[in-house]
């Protein structure tokens, strides 16, 4: 696989209002997401819910998801869990159900606390699917896992064969730059905060995951276009009108939000699986009202129209 450039949608999965997984919606998800723009899916991660799924769940989903893809765009499933022998499980699936590259986060409950310890555990995942690519998901605000990336990526590639490079969902962008920077571009480094993608760029980013990549792809990509066109007063512009509808998000909880935002700009998703809390009827309208004061729908040349 080529190293990722671009937007890489972090894909939500769709349920039912009884937060069962709304398996018949995968394929048109996947149809709207290729037609907002994305450059690639990243499946089953945080936004996708993966750590609150059955690992039967995660398998039925992500043989869906890239059944529908159907190597359009590349797509990486995050196959991290508690337990490395599960998660090793789970990435020999999705090898087997054609996935072009696998990612996993470190175990939350039990961390491993050093570059060595955090290592012998991912070696555990990626022999699963030693002939794909591996992603290293660090995203230390959820997992506690806080070990100095350029130290981990240089160790563990001795004893990782297929370790390709890091998806960094941290605001140290210091660190991320030592990343991209390391022997020489060694490795493929995504970034992750959607906030954040204009500095990532300037430090060297050439492929980003994010969440609201899903619903708010135009915005982004006319960040990506004028950093490259060297018209930074518009790449800043682009990048603030971003960030107050990611503030917005925020403001109405999160993923649930995020998960709303999207079928208020197309595809219902419907809710998030419990512990985490779905908005109700008067805090999506509250959400939706709040987007339309931030200019969001404006600065997507779309007409704000409820979407239920």
């Amino acid at each position: 696989m080529k190293r990722l450039t671009g937007l890489v949608a972090a894909t939500p999965t769709p349920l039912d209002p009884d937060g069962t997984i709304a398996f018949d919606r995968i394929p048109g998800l996947v149809e709207f997401l290729i037609a907002q723009g994305v450059d690639g899916f990243y499946l089953l991660g945080s936004t996708g819910e993966g750590p609150s799924f059955t690992s039967a769940e995660r398998q039925q989903a992500a043989t869906l998801f890239l059944k529908a893809i159907a190597k359009r765009k590349p797509a990486i499933v995050q196959v991290g869990h508690n337990s490395p022998a599960e998660a090793r499980m789970l990435a020999m699936h999705a090898a087997k159900a054609g996935a072009d590259a696998i990612s996993a986060t470190a175990p939350s409950y039990f961390r491993p606390n050093s570059v060595a310890a955090l290592t012998a555990c991912l070696q555990q995942v990626a022999v699963g699917a030693p002939e794909l690519p591996f992603y290293y998901y660090h995203i230390p605000s959820v997992t506690g896992v806080t070990v100095d990336m350029p130290d981990f990526l240089q160790q563990a590639a001795e004893k990782i064969p297929n370790l390709i490079g890091v998806k960094f969902t941290s605001p140290a962008i210091w660190e991320y730059q030592a990343c991209v920077e390391l022997e020489q571009g060694r490795f493929d480094c995504l970034y992750g905060h959607d906030e954040m993608l204009l500095p990532a760029l300037a430090v060297g980013a050439r492929g980003a995951v994010g969440s609201t990549y899903n619903y708010a792809t135009p915005i982004y990509q006319r960040v990506i276009q004028a950093f490259k066109s060297c018209d930074l007063e518009a790449a800043r512009r682009d990048q603030a009108r971003a960030n107050a509808m990611i503030r917005v998000v925020l403001r109405h909880g999160g993923l649930p939000a995020i998960k709303a935002a999207v079928g208020l700009v197309g595809f219902d998703c419907g809710p998030v699986r419990a512990p985490l809390t779905p908005l109700t009827s008067r805090k999506l309208e509250e959400l939706h009202e709040d987007l339309i004061a931030a200019g969001f729908f404006q600065s997507l040349s779309k007409s704000p129209a409820l979407v239920s």
